[in-house]
This record gives C-alpha cells, sequence and structure tokens, in this order.
C-alpha cells in the first residue's frame, strides 16, 4: 500500500491563499493526495496568521498548518493556536510557549501521521536545540505512528541537511521551509526518508521573496525603509509530493512540484 502526502511551502498573502482555494481540491484529487501539510507563517499580508485566513486554508484543503518565526506576528493567533490542533508552532520555542509543536493526526482508515514543527538556529532567532527537541518528539509520537513529517524552518542549507541526516531512517520526510526559493536536491535518504531543503513559496513569483520589487530595490538603492507589500503577479502552488508506505513509514518517492494559476493540476 502507498500513500501520498502533499507538502506546501510557505504561503504568502492573499495571492498564496487564493490559489489554494482554486486549484488545491483539484491538485490532490488528480495527484491521489491523502494528507496534506502547508507551512502558513507568511499568510496574512505576508508575515503572521489570522485566524480567518486560517480558516480559509483549512477550507481549501489543507489538513495541518505549520508555523514558523513569525508565529507571534498577529496577537490573535495566540488563543486560536491553543485550542485547534491542526496548526503547530515551533517545538524548540520556550516550552511555556501557547500550542503545539507536534501533532498526530488520524486518516480515515485509522492509519495515523505525526507532524512536527521544528526551527533552525544559523542566522534565525534565538531557539532551542531543534535535534534535541526532535528526539523528544520522536519519543512521543513513536509508539502510535512511523508515519512522521517534519517542517525544519530554517535559513541554513546546511543545517537542514544535517537534521535530515541525524533523522535518516527514523521520520518519513523532512522538508525545509522559510527560504521561498524552491531547491532542486530532492532525494530518498539512505535509510529511507524523503528529503529536500527547501519546498519553496506558494504565492507570487514576480517578486523579490514574494514582496514588491519596486519597494524592495528601493530600500536596497537608498537602504531607507520602506513598506514591502506582497506582490501579486505569477502566482504558484510549490511544494512537493511524497509517497511513502504507511506500514513502515518509509519513503519511497519525492517529487518537487510547482503549478501555475493557468496550469491544470
Amino acid at each position: 500500500m502507498t500513500m501520498r502526502a502533499l507538502l506546501l511551502g510557505d504561503v504568502v498573502g492573499s495571492p498564496g491563499r487564493e490559489i489554494l482555494t482554486r486549484k488545491l481540491a483539484a491538485l490532490r484529487q488528480k495527484r491521489q493526495v491523502d494528507f496534506c501539510i502547508a507551512n502558513v507563517e507568511n499568510a496574512s499580508g505576508g508575515s503572521g496568521l489570522t485566524v480567518a485566513n486560517a480558516r480559509e486554508i483549512l477550507a481549501a484543503g489543507v489538513d495541518v498548518m505549520t508555523m514558523g518565526d513569525h508565529v507571534w506576528k498577529r496577537k490573535e493567533i495566540v488563543p486560536f493556536i491553543e485550542r485547534e490542533p491542526r496548526l503547530l508552532r515551533p517545538l524548540n520555542l520556550s516550552p511555556l510557549a501557547s500550542g503545539a509543536g507536534v501533532g498526530l493526526y488520524t486518516l480515515p482508515g485509522g492509519v495515523q501521521i505525526a507532524v512536527l514543527d521544528l526551527l533552525g538556529r544559523v542566522f534565525m532567532k534565538p531557539a532551542d536545540d531543534p535535534f534535541r527537541a526532535a528526539d523528544e518528539a520522536l519519543r512521543q509520537v513513536g509508539p502510535h505512528t512511523q508515519n512522521i513529517f517534519v517542517d525544519f524552518h530554517a535559513e541554513a542549507t546546511a543545517e537542514k541537511i544535517t537534521l535530515g541526516c541525524h533523522l535518516d531512517g527514523r521520520v518519513t520526510c523532512v522538508f525545509g521551509t522559510h527560504t521561498h526559493v524552491q531547491t532542486a536536491d530532492e532525494r530518498v535518504l539512505p535509510k529511507g526518508t524523503a528529503f529536500i531543503c527547501d519546498l519553496g513559496m506558494t504565492g507570487p513569483y514576480d517578486s523579490v521573496l514574494g514582496r514588491r520589487t519596486d519597494r524592495v530595490l528601493k530600500a536596497a538603492l537608498t537602504q531607507m525603509p520602506f513598506p514591502f507589500d506582497v506582490a501579486k503577479g505569477d502566482v504558484r502552488i510549490s511544494g512537493a509530493l511524497v509517497a511513502f508506505d504507511p506500514a513502515t513509514g518509509r519513503a519511497g518517492s519525492i517529487e518537487r512540484l510547482q503549478l501555475r494559476e493557468d496550469q491544470e493540476p
């Protein structure tokens, strides 16, 4: 038996949310997707997440939402994340922080999938050790399932690859988010864990990482502050599709995916 998980890179602003609303259901059906995870820390105005936008993304067909360094950008998310198990924040933040960094989900037919959200430490804001946090999380979810997906929201490729090697054979997939640039290093590691450094961005590609090019250029050329508004052109869904055996948790393949607005799934 083979199952498929669709992993979506950072959803940026209304363009990212809207393309999910228009195309995710058909994409799931066409590619026979059993489970969908999306990083949504930039989904509201390019930074953070509102409750209304979280509900919009869930309604579009995302099963679990992960966050990153902008998790607390919107104050209203705090009470929501405390009661919504489908929204995860990085596990290796303070243990006193609201919400959870790991979730266990049951699919139709009884298959269980665990999702773990981690934050990198290289070129990032302070966080606890993601390697030790991952080890502890695996001790918790290991007795329940071998189907474990890890979103490593991190900047440095070396740190992402190192975590992939650390978890190889212990989880189904380690996928990177945060840089908004899809990498071409997708592979199944020697012990059966699918890996990719970064899923890329679900949002407007006629931009600088999802923000209006003219605003970013003005800031770069003048060294003055300008609002980095979310761009609108060339919107794409970006991510990866992982095929795995739910009986063993081992990945059989990982495929990069990009879908433009004018393309069919």
